[in-house]
């Protein structure tokens, strides 16, 4: 839990990091604003910046979120602690309140899969079972004697892994997930789209059809329109195991659903006390606590098993096979695939109603939303259109 200042959501060297963000500020602007946190203090720096993906395209970004005039706004530890009470909720639900919302906005939102060895046994388990979440525990052990190595020790696209590869071709074994998960190619995907994203406090929506899901725990690459990696923050890829598993072609209707992403709650700039060598070392906690039935899982797992580097991910994203040219931000895939009985033994985790989930890193801080079916969370109204058309009226575009 949080102390009485909500301090405990930022960073663990908070005073040292770089953060800025979005805040829906209610009437008279009735729109987001771009902030930055200074000395405990949050500022709204949009009158600069009127995007975030203008601030993350500056020549030295975090300088300007530490310099550019800016009106306060007051602590960030009661804003954080409203955006929890007031759900992080789009305007609709929420108008007179000033809430976190995620710390993206016009950038695309793209998503590595298959980077950790546990997530591709995992999505090997989907596969063999087509989403049966019953058949989950015989089919993983089935897969553990067959696979018959640490897929740990494993480098994605080195002649091991070609070896590999030809080995379990040989043996019936080889999968799409495979392929992604120990080939030359990652997995890249468009998770949802821009302005989709929710943030810290807000509700993470399933589909009502899906009975086998969990959170993906994951950090999340903010790069600009030059394919330059400039921060970092912590994201809930939130999947559908049983959908997907009953086809990989259903990855988009497992991934991209109202409130199925989120993100926050700050972007942590890259500058001399944090950078890219810092994710590599991060560890991710995962806290999931039932509203009802009193359960809990938690767990902790760490960057430095990551099968494909971070910025390798980055460049198998952008190139000249790809420009991003309002940046993007990218999932490194996750770490951690709750397997803890829920109810019926073998049966595995499955999301409840009410559940609160945890993301937390100590460079990056923590990530807090409730689960809820995403036919019952508020819609998804604010999008590219009504964002320039409120930074219009506010006098904010150049």
């Amino acid at each position: 839990m949080t102390n009485d200042n909500g301090l405990d959501y930022l960073p663990r060297d908070a005073a040292h990091a770089t953060l800025v963000g979005r805040v829906w500020r209610p009437a008279p602007i009735d729109g987001p604003s771009v902030v930055a946190v200074r000395n405990g203090v949050v500022f709204d720096i949009t009158a600069a910046v009127p995007t975030m993906a203008d601030l993350l395209d500056q020549p030295d970004p975090a300088a300007v979120a530490r310099t550019a005039p800016g009106e306060s706004l007051g602590p960030v530890g009661p804003l954080l602690q409203g955006s929890i009470r007031h759900g992080g909720a789009d305007a609709a639900a929420h108008p007179a309140a000033m809430t976190l919302l995620a710390p993206c906005d016009v950038q695309a939102i793209k998503a590595c899969g298959v980077t950790f060895a546990v997530s591709l046994l995992e999505r090997l388990i989907e596969e063999r079972t087509g989403g049966d979440a019953g058949a989950a525990q015989a089919m993983r052990a089935t897969l553990q004697e067959t696979l018959g190595t640490d897929l740990r020790a494993i480098k994605p696209g080195s002649e091991s892994a070609l070896r590999l590869k030809e080995t379990l071709i040989g043996r019936g074994a080889w999968s799409q997930y495979m392929e992604v998960g120990i080939g030359t190619d990652a997995e890249v995907f468009s998770k949802s789209q821009p302005m989709s994203a929710v943030g810290f406090g807000a509700e993470v929506g399933l589909l009502p059809a899906s009975e086998w899901n969990n959170p993906e725990p994951e950090i999340v690459l903010a790069v600009n329109s030059r394919g330059e990696t400039v921060g970092a923050t912590l994201g809930n890829d939130v999947n559908l195991r049983d959908i997907e598993g009953r086809s990989a072609l259903l990855l988009g209707k497992a991934k991209d659903n109202n409130g199925s992403c989120a993100i926050g709650p700050f972007i942590r700039l890259f500058d001399a006390h944090y950078g890219i060598d810092d994710v590599r070392n991060d560890s991710v906690s995962l806290l999931i606590e039932g509203k009802d039935d009193g359960f809990v899982l938690n767990g902790v797992s760490h960057m430095r098993e990551i099968s494909r580097d971070p910025l390798e991910l980055v460049a198998q994203t952008y190139g000249r096979h790809h420009q991003y040219p309002d940046g993007f931000m990218l999932f490194l895939g996750t770490m951690f695939s709750p397997i803890q009985d829920r109810g019926t033994p073998g049966s595995g985790f499955t999301h409840k109603s009410g559940d609160r989930v945890t993301i937390a890193s100590p460079g990056l801080g923590k990530l807090i939303n409730t689960v809820e079916k995403c036919t019952e969370i508020p819609p998804w109204t604010f999008g590219v259109r009504k964002l320039y058309a409120n930074l219009a009226r506010r006098g904010l575009l150049r």
